[in-house]
């Protein structure tokens, strides 16, 4: 009954360990799943990777209950089918998803074995909830004296493992400390580099605005000067207008006169050649009675 709850127990764990890795309920586990259980456990990726190797039988890429309770079985040195005789798969797999449970309270001296045992180990302090450790070590302490000492060994590599890791992250912690400080500073330069620059700038700004007002002041005085000059052209321009329009209307004028004066010298000119043309006939009617008073003298002297 004693082997038979130590194989309760550990179903229990490695069905716990289990669904802790099968988080999407697929009821198998893929690498992918193992991974996903870096930031929960104090192991690497390749670390993670490499038990998962160590618990795949088939590989096919994937455990299923059977195949990760048996490679705990192979891992640990355990029996959990039930003896040498051993169980088929279906009674294994029904036995895993059963998972019996069975809560067993260790005694003060256990416990206190239990810590001094971490501590020779240099375990102490390693890991967050040692409850279910203590259980387990109490338990095989009992029932299961020879397999005692691979489950510290076990427990003293994952301390190891587990120290490791920490060192590993104190170490990137202070990298980051000091990258993060470095970080600090360049950005504290390039800060006062920007400061010094904006400085710059604005002074070369408040002196561009100094000449671009003095010149908006120069090109405003020159307006206004221009704004002068073309108001007295203006003023010209507004006299000869009224000039040329008077020199228009005395044109006309005087062309409306010469019209007048044409039409009159036609009109004289007509009398003219009228006049012309009577004095004619006159005078031939003139030298014809100069004629007849010529006969009629000549015919007076006979």
């Amino acid at each position: 009954s004693s082997l038979e709850d130590v194989q309760v127990e550990m179903l229990k764990k490695a069905r716990e360990l289990f669904q802790l890795c099968d988080k999407d309920e697929k009821g198998f586990i893929t690498k992918v799943d193992m991974q996903r259980l870096q930031s929960e456990l104090p192991l690497s990726l390749e670390q993670l990777e490499a038990v998962f190797d160590s618990l795949e039988q088939n590989n096919n890429g994937f455990l299923t209950p059977v195949e990760f309770s048996m490679g705990l079985e192979k891992l640990l040195g355990l029996d959990l089918g039930g003896g040498a005789g051993g169980m088929d798969p279906p009674s294994h797999e029904e036995t895993f998803e059963a998972g019996w449970a069975d809560d067993l309270e260790p005694a003060d001296e256990e416990e206190k074995r239990f810590c001094s045992m971490l501590e020779q180990l240099g375990a102490a302090q390693r890991f967050e909830e040692p409850r279910e450790l203590r259980e387990l070590w109490a338990r095989l302490r009992r029932e299961r004296p020879e397999l005692l000492a691979g489950f510290e060994e076990f427990l003293g590599r994952v301390a190891s493992y587990i120290q490791e890791v920490n060192r590993e992250r104190e170490t990137m912690e202070q990298a980051l400390k000091r990258k993060e400080s470095d970080h600090d500073r360049e950005v504290r330069c390039l800060y006062e580099e920007m400061e010094q620059q904006i400085k710059a700038e604005r002074e070369r700004l408040i002196c561009q605005e100094a000449l671009r007002q003095e010149r908006s002041n120069l090109l405003q005085k020159e307006l206004h000067s221009k704004e002068q000059e073309l108001e007295k052209i203006l003023y010209h321009q507004k006299k000869l207008e009224h000039q040329l329009q008077s020199l228009n209307s005395e044109q006309l004028e005087t062309r409306v006169q010469n019209k007048r004066l044409q039409h009159l010298n036609q009109s004289l000119l007509e009398e003219l050649e009228k006049s012309k043309w009577e004095l004619e006939a006159v005078k031939g009617q003139l030298q014809k009675l100069q004629k007849e008073a010529q006969v009629e003298q000549e015919q007076k002297d006979r």
